[in-house]
């Protein structure tokens, strides 16, 4: 358990370096401490906030048919760049667009380094 812990922290910290990178809206200082403590960050705001967020909006999940869980994203990286001044976020969009990359981040993560033997 605490190997995929440190794999999810790793994929997180490499997403929000590919999102800085891509999105100029996405500062953090050109210091990869930052990234790394951001993206603990986000992993423990996931873990503790994001599950109420997602049981108060199931009505408009099941109504976007799932698509509002990346809004949900969204606003947990953004209460992330709020709980560390040194990662900021400069746009709604910006979150938008680096929580797609992380997701595909850790998707990859997933696919080809965490996946499970099934016999």
């Amino acid at each position: 358990m605490l190997k995929r812990f440190l794999w999810s922290w790793l994929a997180n910290a490499i997403g929000l370096l590919a999102a800085a990178w891509i999105f100029s809206s996405v500062d953090y200082d050109n210091k990869l401490i930052v990234l790394i403590i951001a993206s603990l960050i986000f992993g423990l705001v996931n873990a503790l906030i994001r599950p109420l967020i997602v049981i108060i909006s199931l009505p408009a999940i099941a109504l976007t048919l799932g698509l509002f869980t990346l809004i949900i994203n969204a606003f947990m990286l953004w209460i992330t760049s709020r709980l560390y001044p040194a990662f900021q976020l400069r746009s709604a969009w910006a979150a938008l667009g680096a929580v797609i990359i992380v997701w595909l981040v850790n998707y990859l993560f997933d696919l080809f380094i965490l996946k499970e033997k099934t016999i």
